[in-house]
């Protein structure tokens, strides 16, 4: 009787056991975005969705030399931490150079661009190391942005039509299975710089592969749509803001922008959704954490936290599709072995612990908890005079919610008519932590808000209103729940 009593005890035991396993496999269970479908511009030309109809909120990560100076291990490592910080697209530099070469020794283009041999029995390749990338990132539930050649070789005219052409069909012969490719030409270079060299390169892709979108990332404080925007391979726009401050111009040719609004990545958006056709757009650079303000000095003033919520905010409010955040250090997968760019010094897995980038999960989340394809740019909203630089406020609503980003926490006048209902609720959501405050019922009317944690840069909050027939949010939340899940059941 004693004897059945242990094993009892012992099978209760072990059942607890499997059923503390069971929930912690539920708790980690991955998101996996292409089990909706293919990604797909949605009808109004404004988004991204699956061929289901769910959206997609680009949450980018700049992962740009992981190619080259990863190996396996730290790839599965880095990937799975993007993963848990929200993102859902890695940007990589597939050949940072011509010849590129990898952590194990191993050459990108060993026959040139010939690529009948290049997978050789009992090596671990160029490719190989590629291909695991991009397994590994399926397995996560990441996209894996591919820049296929960065501009500076093409620029120095390493790569021409002919080897763009081959090329082109040997990724997308290789890649055009992978559910969790997007293309894109470019990698910080003028588009009327080798042009024919990028057309010749996408359209070859093109021909072989067509369940990829496909982009073009150009150079800082330009955008995509200058050069590219009537090519059918263009599915949607890009541009780079860049890394200067305002008033920051150094006398270079290439400066595209009015003087003194380098920071202001708003006005990119709002340019590239005037153009015809309509195309969607977002940041695909902008100013990086821990980067020297202007890039080259490492003596300037380095970018924080709070500039890069500022340019996620800003530039996903005034329209775009989502939004790339990038770290000195991650970028350049800076390590002990490893020189650093632009004065970097933290290794690339400490900087994974930075603030900046533990915060843009807030966004993607507070984006997906509200309607998705009916929200638009909406600087009406702003009763009055709206402020310049970092005094701008800037607003985007669906039909019966308002969203304003606040960088400096100043009062604001809200014109609640904008959006359905005769009475209002309103929120206060903190772009630093995710917490939600309630702020009270408002009549439908002009109505000022004013935060009471004070006045200065960087104490950034959005405005939630919401029309009170409609439960986006509920009045005893202090914080947004997993809006992912409401797409996905």
């Amino acid at each position: 009787m004693k004897r059945n009593k242990i094993v009892a005890m012992a099978c209760l035991f072990l059942l607890g056991i499997c059923g503390t396993i069971q929930a912690q496999k539920k708790e980690v269970k991955t998101y996996i975005p292409w089990s909706n479908g293919k990604l797909k511009v949605d009808e109004g030309g404004h988004y991204l969705k699956h061929e289901n109809g769910t959206p997609f909120f680009w949450l980018g990560e700049t992962g740009w030399l992981m190619p080259e100076r990863l190996d396996r291990d730290e790839v599965e490592y880095y990937l799975e931490q993007c993963s848990k910080k929200g993102f859902n697209v890695i940007q990589i530099m597939v050949m940072n150079t011509i010849p590129a070469i990898n952590v194990y020794g191993q050459w990108a283009l060993p026959d040139g661009f010939n690529f009948k041999g290049i997978d050789k029995k009992g090596v671990y390749g160029y490719w190989d190391h590629m291909d695991y990338i991009i397994r590994t990132a399926e397995k996560k539930g990441l996209y894996i942005g591919m820049v296929c050649v960065w501009g500076s070789p093409v620029q120095k005219g390493l790569i021409n039509e002919k080897e763009a052409q081959a090329y082109g069909k040997f990724l997308g012969e290789r890649y055009k299975d992978n559910p969790n490719i997007i293309w894109f030409m470019g990698g910080d270079i003028r588009g009327d710089v080798h042009s024919a060299v990028w057309n010749t390169l996408a359209k070859s892709i093109k021909a072989v592969d067509k369940n990829h979108l496909m982009t073009y990332h150009p150079r800082g404080r330009t955008m995509s749509g200058t050069w590219f925007n009537n090519e059918s391979w263009l599915d949607f726009n890009m541009f780079q803001s860049g890394h200067r401050r305002y008033g920051q111009r150094f006398g270079d040719g290439d400066y595209t922008i009015q003087e003194n609004t380098e920071e202001d990545n708003w006005r990119f958006v709002e340019k590239s959704l005037a153009l015809t056709p309509l195309k969607p757009v977002l940041d695909g650079e902008p100013a990086y954490e821990e980067i020297p303000q202007g890039l080259h000095n490492p003596n300037e003033p380095l970018w924080t936290a709070n500039d890069v919520r500022r340019y996620a905010y800003w530039s996903v409010f005034a329209g775009s599709f989502g939004h790339t955040y990038g770290h000195n250090s991650i970028m350049q997968m800076l390590k002990n072995g490893v020189g650093g760019a632009y004065g970097a010094i933290k290794p690339w897995y400490d900087a994974l612990k930075d603030p900046g980038i533990n915060q843009m999960k807030y966004l993607k989340n507070l984006m997906l908890t509200f309607p998705f394809f009916d929200r638009v740019p909406d600087q009406s909203v702003i009763s009055g005079t709206n402020g310049e630089r970092y005094e701008r406020v800037v607003a985007t609503r669906g039909q019966d919610y308002l969203l304003v980003y606040n960088y400096t926490n100043r009062p604001v006048q809200i014109d609640l008519t904008k959006i359905s209902g005769a009475k209002k609720k309103a929120w206060w959501y903190s772009p630093v932590n995710g917490q939600l405050e309630y702020a009270g019922e408002f009549d439908n009317k002009v109505t000022e808000f004013i935060q009471e944690s004070g006045y200065r840069a960087g104490n950034d909050k959005v405005l939630i209103v919401i029309d009170t027939s409609k439960e986006y949010v509920k009045q005893d939340w202090t914080s947004l729940p997993d809006a992912q899940e409401k797409w996905t059941k």
